[in-house]
């Protein structure tokens, strides 16, 4: 139905800026609430930023000034723009969505709302 394709991970070194991005794509009546996580080994999944449909942002306290999240409503596609990275961003990052459905048939037209992820990207930094 909707498919969540993050890109833009690699290796840096501290001080270092990367730049992620995911695209949306499918049945995509509108998207709501997106956002970034991430996993480092070991820890759990946790959110780094948020934005809503109508652009409000939220970070996690470790991330504050350095990252800066925001989408493309036209493309829809979200970006995270790290800057400053350290050793400890180290993580597999993944995006999510708050996704309206909507599935036309001869017969029917579906709509609902339902969260997605995608299938991560790696970003180790280097100390």
């Amino acid at each position: 139905q909707v498919q969540l394709v993050e890109s833009g991970g690699g290796l840096v070194q501290a001080g270092g800026s990367l730049r992620l991005s995911c695209a949306a794509s499918g049945s995509i009546f509108s998207i709501n609430a997106v956002g970034w996580y991430r996993q480092a080994p070991g820890n759990e999944r946790e959110l780094v930023a948020a934005i809503t449909s109508g652009g409000s942002t939220n970070y996690a306290d470790s991330v504050k000034g350095r990252f800066t999240i925001s989408r493309d409503n036209a493309k829809n596609t979200l970006y995270l723009q790290m800057n400053s990275l350290k050793p400890e961003d180290t993580a597999v990052y993944y995006c999510n969505a708050d996704v309206t459905v909507v599935i036309n048939t001869p017969a029917q037209r579906t709509v609902f709302r339902r969260d997605y992820w995608g299938q991560g990207t790696q970003v180790t930094v280097s100390s």
